[in-house]
């Protein structure tokens, strides 16, 4: 196999500490917290006390100052281990830095060292009954009124986080005739009148992933709730837009960690398991399949390595960034259906590993922008743009 170079001596050192976190505070305790449906609070709370919150963030908003290659780590050590309950990414590298790159001064300062210590969960709210992949038709509006302050009126669902959130980024309509050139994004907090939280979604996998349904009615924001400020007001689809290569890209290193350890799982499965006298694992059927997954997540790993390599550099786009996520989230689906096969009736099974490894996988082709949306996001590149 090709040897990384991309992580340091350091970066192996974080994994090992954070390697042992999950055993310790997260292995023994998801499988309840799938049967719950959430993570418990103090999950959170511990990762803060340990830094293994915000960890892109500078330190003197209480974050390590560190590369996105730790958070790269972080995010393939929970992969692997299928503990897809765990919202970290989304808080530290999708939240946070949308109030680092586009708060106010005060917005940094208010809430940026809540979100590094675990003291306040971060979601962002995009998705809307009617409106995933195409976030220009959103309805959620928030109107400014006389006294300068929003009113903030719509519903939000499939919102990742959405449980637990102290603090929700909500992307909404500030001027509704303006099309996408009128979205801007609010600050909204636990506890705001009219802001309720509804069920959690019961979904096909990420079981422990608190899934929810968010609806404002009415909630009166002050001024100083628009991300950004007054010169960020109209602009939220384009802050948007350059956040979401980071974003698609953390969707492609998971799928990639997840389909190495369910390879990894199967290899020693098919090891032991015998069928008509001899090992699953000495049919030549399931050997090649297992050399042509094996050579594929390869390929993989070195496209997203190098993409990542691209992101320190500040050059990766976002044709780049799209290939990544539905050529890794389709490899992950593929792999994931073609190792339960090798496990048989056991893979069926939701004791087993890869069992809730595949339900986990479906959803990577769908949030982020649905694969068929990131085809459509290359062709134009391409220069071969429809309407």
């Amino acid at each position: 196999m090709i040897q990384r170079t991309l992580f340091s001596a350091d970066h192996q050192a974080f994994r090992d500490s954070f390697r042992r976190f999950i055993e310790k505070e997260i292995a023994p305790f998801h499988a309840a917290w799938e049967e719950q449906g959430y993570v418990d609070r103090a999950v959170w709370n511990k990762a803060g006390e340990n830094g293994f919150l915000c960890l892109s963030m500078p330190e003197e908003y209480g974050g390590a100052g560190a590369d996105k290659l730790y958070s790269m780590a972080q995010i393939e050590e929970l992969s692997a281990a299928g503990f897809s309950g765990i919202g970290y990414s989304l808080h530290s590298e999708i939240v946070a830095p949308y109030i680092l790159h586009y708060g106010t001064a005060e917005q940094k300062k208010k809430y940026l060292p809540q979100l590094a210590s675990g003291a306040m969960i971060g979601a962002i709210a995009m998705s809307e009954p009617a409106a995933g992949s195409d976030l220009q038709g959103i309805k959620a509006t928030a109107i400014q009124q006389p006294d300068g302050s929003y009113l903030l009126n719509g519903s939000k669902t499939f919102i990742t986080n959405g449980w637990h959130a102290d603090l929700v980024i909500v992307v909404a309509k500030t001027n509704p005739q303006a099309g996408a050139k009128g979205t801007s994004l609010l600050l909204v907090e636990r506890g705001m009148p009219g802001y309720s939280v509804g069920k959690r979604l019961k979904k096909l996998g990420l079981k422990a992933q608190d899934t929810s349904e968010l609806f404002f009615d009415n909630v009166r924001l002050p001024a100083a709730n628009l991300l950004g400020g007054p010169a960020h007001e109209n602009r939220g689809f384009i802050c948007l837009m350059e956040q979401l290569p980071w974003e698609r890209l953390q969707i492609a290193i998971g799928a990639v960690a997840a389909a190495q350890a369910a390879i990894d799982w199967t290899v020693d499965y098919v090891k032991e398991r015998k069928v008509f006298g001899q090992s699953v694992g000495a049919f030549q059927n399931t050997r090649f399949t297992l050399a042509e997954l094996q050579t594929e997540v390869q390929v993989a790993r070195v496209f997203v390595d190098k993409c990542a390599e691209l992101l320190l550099a500040d050059t990766l786009d976002t044709a780049t960034a799209s290939m990544a996520k539905y050529w890794c989230s389709d490899l992950q689906c593929k792999v994931m259906d073609q190792c339960v096969q090798l496990f048989g009736g056991y893979g069926y099974m939701w004791e087993y590993a890869i069992t809730r490894a595949y339900a986990d996988a479906r959803v990577q082709r769908i949030y982020g922008g649905t694969n068929e949306i990131m085809k459509e996001v290359i062709t134009r590149a391409m220069g071969l743009g429809g309407k």
